[in-house]
């Protein structure tokens, strides 16, 4: 497997972006967070300018063929009417929170939920593994209201970028827009305001290290 270029540092991200020699991980957070902030769209277009390149606009990711209906065949068919209303109702409310996501991390995100789904990480709390071809990794969080995210470290530099929500850490209180930068020797434990879900976009050049008893439970599988 080869290795994750180390990510850069919070003030040569943009400019490694209007290089065009950032992870496409990395890129689409950035792209992200330029949907939803005019400073950064503008700091980016100066960049650009700056290196003097020009860089064709990259025309919108082709959803994968049949993804919202893989998503939705996620749903038991056998299962009682009730519970596969409650499914269903699910179902649409989540998918209603992918379309809701800015360009470009909707698209890459309704072929995810297409394809894998999201996944329990614990009570309130879902992750959904996102494909960008890169060799970052990268997920989004949907952390519901009031809901802790288990105490962790990393194993390299993550950046979490609020795309919806908010979260609050040791460090400081995040909303929509924000990007929130921790390394190998940051700890801290988000807490998702209680108004409403947090949906948050988290890339990484190395894994999550869970501390007390999520930690032990990782170490005991091997994670």
């Amino acid at each position: 497997m080869a290795e994750v270029e180390q990510a850069p540092a919070f003030s040569e991200l943009y400019s490694a972006y209007a290089a065009g020699c950032l992870d496409p991980s990395f890129a689409l957070l950035v792209e992200t967070q330029a949907a939803l902030r005019n400073d950064i769209s503008e700091a980016i277009a100066v960049g650009e300018a700056i290196s003097g390149l020009f860089l064709e606009a990259e025309a919108p990711a082709r959803m994968t063929d049949g993804a919202l209906e893989r998503a939705f065949a996620a749903i038991d068919a056998e299962a009682p009417v009730a519970a596969r209303r409650h499914a269903a109702k699910a179902a649409g409310e989540a998918l209603a929170e992918i379309i809701a996501l800015p360009e470009p991390l909707r698209e890459v995100a309704l072929d995810a939920a297409g394809d894998s789904g999201w996944k329990m990480v614990a009570p309130g709390l879902k992750r959904l593994k996102l494909d960008t071809g890169g060799l970052a990794e990268s997920e989004l969080f949907r952390i519901g209201p009031g809901i802790s995210v288990p105490r962790h470290t990393h194993e390299g530099n993550e950046y979490t970028l609020v795309v919806a929500g908010g979260f609050t850490d040791g460090s400081g209180s995040y909303g929509p827009g924000d990007l929130a930068v921790k390394s190998s020797v940051d700890t801290h434990q988000p807490v998702a305001d209680e108004d409403g879900a947090c949906i948050a976009l988290a890339v990484r050049d190395g894994g999550l290290k869970f501390t007390g008893a999520m930690g032990l439970v990782q170490r005991l599988l091997g994670g």
